[in-house]
């Protein structure tokens, strides 16, 4: 109810894009980013309570076992309770972890019936994005290739290494499917903001689900190692409306 009042009353900036300074995760956009980011926060509960019990304890030990409290040490060569508590405690503590992420990877791997497949083929040092649904030959496909923008050439609002001639056009608050493989040597499909990082393996298709809960632009780059410019191969997502996705569809563009 909180964020509906704020969504009506206050404009909200989304941090879909690489900022500096910036610690943090970058806004959601997708169920899948959600999750990741609910996770962080509760295992980063487990972290802080950690981080406080153990130096407690070392804390503690020093204070009270040190020689002029304790000037005739004893020495303890075996202790039933000790073990037990150092034991069952952690152990409960890595299951409360373990079990949660197993749902996340799971469903990060599900493909849900998707009405829209992207085929994302990694060059050295662009991306290809074809749209396999619309492709009645090879005459009439809908393909681009995208390459990074030259600093020189950027626009007003337009952001450095990360901006793209070509975006990624897809419809928001649709299952769509994306199929990654290269053309030469591996890549990394990855654009934060949507919880995605798949991998483009030589000789290999893989193959990732999304479902964009909302309009926007959303920045990545390739998270691979592929050559001398790796870090100047961008990728941009740009989620439109329903409406807006098939007049750029029925434009070619």
């Amino acid at each position: 109810m909180i964020s509906r009042t704020r969504q009506l009353f206050v404009p909200i900036a989304y941090c879909d894009a690489a900022e500096s300074w910036v610690l943090g995760f970058q806004d959601a956009a997708t169920p899948m980013m959600q999750g990741i980011i609910d996770l962080h926060h509760d295992i980063l509960v487990f972290l802080i309570i950690i981080l406080i019990f153990v130096p407690w304890m070392l804390v503690r030990t020093l204070w009270h076992f040190n020689h002029e409290r304790n000037p005739i040490p004893e020495r303890i060569v075996h202790g039933t309770t000790i073990e037990i508590i150092w034991t069952i405690p952690p152990s409960i503590i890595l299951m409360f972890i373990a079990i949660p992420p197993f749902a996340l990877l799971y469903s990060m791997d599900e493909i849900v019936d998707p009405a829209i497949t992207i085929k994302a083929i990694g060059h050295q040092w662009f991306w290809t994005h074809e749209y396999s649904d619309y492709n009645g030959s090879d005459e009439q496909s809908l393909t681009s290739d995208s390459y990074m923008i030259p600093e020189e050439d950027l626009e007003l609002g337009q952001l450095r290494l990360l901006e793209v001639d070509n975006r990624v056009v897809v419809p928001a608050k649709t299952h769509l499917r994306v199929i990654i493989t290269p053309a030469d040597v591996p890549h990394s499909w990855a654009v934060p903001s949507l919880g995605v990082k798949c991998d483009a393996v030589p000789g290999r298709l893989n193959q990732t689900s999304l479902f964009l809960k909302r309009e926007g632009v959303y920045y990545g780059q390739c998270s691979e190692l592929c050559g001398t410019n790796h870090a100047f191969t961008p990728i941009v997502v740009e989620a439109a409306s329903s409406d807006d996705y098939l007049s750029w569809v029925s434009s070619g563009q």
